[in-house]
């Protein structure tokens, strides 16, 4: 850089046209000013110095004790070549600073780099193993375990994947047992018709010691049909108790909220229904279910409940039985109601407690019911019909309403009132 800036001054005043003498007082010890077609007198072989003044290029040459500068100056057409000299310790003056600046920025970028990187490392390092451990519990049946995706992109997206894989396990597990006890439910229909046929055969006592041999094989062949039903039922119910009872636990542990259309819940199970319904010469009638009706309640929970109590009307009551499904809604509430023209219930109370029956069933299902209307904010509660057996109503809190006081008795006065201004008919 000194050499620079004393071949600059020399050079402006060549071109300003200085004498010999000037440029001897600029130019100093170090500094040789070549005229127009001169070569000799410097340090720098006459070739180099040639050279730059026919290039018109800056040179540096070794030299003996350090190196020279050749810049060529033209002035008024003429070329003079400006030599300056730089002694060779000038040259590694400062530079050992210069090599320890460097090693310092060179050793930050260095520990910085591997801070980075052992940052970047262990974030990718925790995300792949809290990924492997959720994944090992889920292969060991928790299917609860949800991980917080972090790390790179790419663990992230597989960590979202992971939640969404687990919570579709879950729905899929919670749907198949759901289908399950639905199927044991519509199972039951069937044998309960099957158990009401075999009630109407004849006798299987065969401890009459005047009965012929033909008529003892028919009345052992009785027996063996009710047996065989008596032992499909508790096969059905057995299945009923332990899917009802997984699902109960796994709702408890991860709960399920939805909203559903009563009315429809209603049209659609009483389509059901009124196939066994006909088998059977039962006059029913629904009152109500025109109109949409939100409950806070899960739709299989709700037609499960339905399908419960209307599964002990046709179970407990004689064929030809009449009975009514009604849906009201008031103050916030919704109540669903079964009454049936049939005995009733004789301890409504008893009735209420989950397991139990007088009637060798499972007795879950007024539980089942209970259980619905609880999720949803509501209670079921057991009356006397206006028919003169059973009522049961579901009361629900309303999905588009703030709940009121809750009254049975303005609910099902009103369905009664209904009930009374319309004539009764078989659908």
């Amino acid at each position: 850089m000194a050499a620079e800036r004393h071949s600059a001054r020399v050079a402006g005043a060549i071109t300003a046209g200085a004498s010999a003498k000037g440029l001897a007082a600029v130019a100093g010890e170090r500094v040789k000013v070549h005229p127009p077609g001169e070569t000799a007198g410097g340090r720098a072989p006459g070739d180099e110095v040639q050279h730059a003044a026919s290039s018109g290029s800056t040179i540096t040459a070794d030299v003996a004790g350090g190196v020279v500068r050749l810049e060529p100056v033209t002035a008024s057409g003429r070329t003079s070549v400006i030599e300056v000299f730089v002694p060779e310790g000038e040259l590694s003056e400062g530079s050992g600073g210069d090599w320890w600046l460097l090693l310092g920025i060179a050793f930050v970028l260095v520990a910085g780099s591997v801070v980075v990187v052992d940052r970047l490392a262990r974030g990718a390092v925790n995300s792949a193993r809290n990924l492997v451990q959720a994944a090992m519990a889920v292969g060991g049946g928790d299917l609860g375990v949800r991980i917080q995706p972090s790390g790179p992109r790419e663990l992230a997206e597989a960590g979202y994947a992971f939640n969404r894989m687990a919570d579709r396990l879950v729905t899929s597990r919670t749907s198949e047992r759901e289908m399950v006890a639905d199927l044991s439910h519509r199972l039951r229909t069937p044998l309960t018709a099957l158990r009401l046929d075999a009630e109407q055969l004849d006798p299987d006592d065969t401890q009459i010691i005047d009965l012929s041999a033909d008529e003892i094989d028919r009345r052992r062949g009785i027996r063996r049909i009710r047996q065989a039903i008596v032992t499909l039922e508790g096969e059905v119910n057995e299945l009923i108790n332990t899917t009802r009872q997984a699902v109960a636990a796994q709702v408890a542990a991860a709960p399920e909220t939805g909203v559903c259309d009563a009315s429809e819940v209603v049209r659609e199970r009483m389509t059901f229904w009124s196939a066994l319904a006909g088998d059977q010469n039962r006059p029913y009638r629904v009152v109500g279910a025109q109109l949409r009706i939100p409950v806070p309640v899960a739709r299989a929970e709700l037609a499960a409940a339905l399908d419960a109590i209307l599964g002990n009307v046709f179970r407990y009551t004689p064929q030809g039985t009449a009975f009514e499904v009604g849906i009201s809604r008031r103050d916030g509430w919704v109540a669903v109601r079964v009454d049936d023209a049939g005995p009733g219930i004789g301890d409504p109370e008893k009735a209420m407690q989950r397991g139990q029956s007088n009637q060798g069933s499972t007795g879950l299902g007024l539980d089942i019911a209970r259980r619905a209307a609880l999720s949803a904010g509501g209670s079921v509660s057991l009356d006397r019909a206006a028919m003169g057996g059973a009522s049961v109503v579901m009361l629900f809190a309303d999905a588009e309403a703030a709940p009121k006081q809750a009254s049975r008795f303005g609910l099902v006065g009103r369905l009664a009132r209904e009930r009374g201004s319309r004539p009764a008919r078989s659908e």
